[in-house]
């Protein structure tokens, strides 16, 4: 008869090696992050089919093996893009991109700027040395405050309404509070 705390102690040992399994994909998507993901190839090397993976890679990581290695190649991008020396069609092609638009999409929805607006950024050190990834948001965050700040111009107009009477408006009710 088996006492509770063995069938206990199997389940943690199973969930234990599930995730180094995982791990182990992981460095390798890492390691090869510039040639292109065939998930097939990764779940034979763990005994796993394609489809099993990716659901347990999305359980443990939060996203799909496709989606971690293209947060894996923006977050390379990001580092070789702050260096200057790339433009940006050549880091799209040094992180493993076939597609300049996938990757500016890709790279615009993760890091909240294109990758030429970032370069140019990062060339007149508007951006924070290091940038890292947020585990769990899924957006690269710059880890310092900026040099400098650019505020977006500020429109105060109304149609109908010139911007003297805008002005107007705003210190009238200024005045009023």
């Amino acid at each position: 008869m088996c006492k509770p705390e063995w069938g206990r102690a199997r389940v943690q040992a199973q969930r234990l090696a599930d995730l180094a399994r995982l791990r182990r994909v992981r460095d390798r998507i890492d390691g090869r992050y510039a040639r292109p993901l065939d998930v097939e190839a990764l779940a034979r090397e763990e005994h796993l089919s394609a489809g099993d993976l990716s659901r347990r890679f999305r359980e443990a990581y939060g996203m799909s093996p496709y989606a971690y290695l293209m947060t894996r190649r923006v977050e390379r991008a990001a580092a070789l893009l702050r260096r200057g020396d790339l433009g940006v069609t050549e880091v799209c092609s040094a992180v493993g991109c076939a597609s300049p638009g996938a990757f500016t999409a890709r790279f615009t929805e993760l890091v909240g700027m294109p990758p030429g607006a970032y370069r140019r950024r990062a060339s007149a050190g508007h951006l924070a040395a290091g940038t890292v990834l947020l585990p769990g948001a899924g957006r690269l965050r710059e880890t310092a405050t900026p040099v400098r700040q650019i505020a977006p111009p500020r429109r105060v107009s109304q149609p109908g309404i010139s911007s003297r009477a805008a002005q107007a408006m705003r210190t009238t009710t200024a005045g009023t509070a």
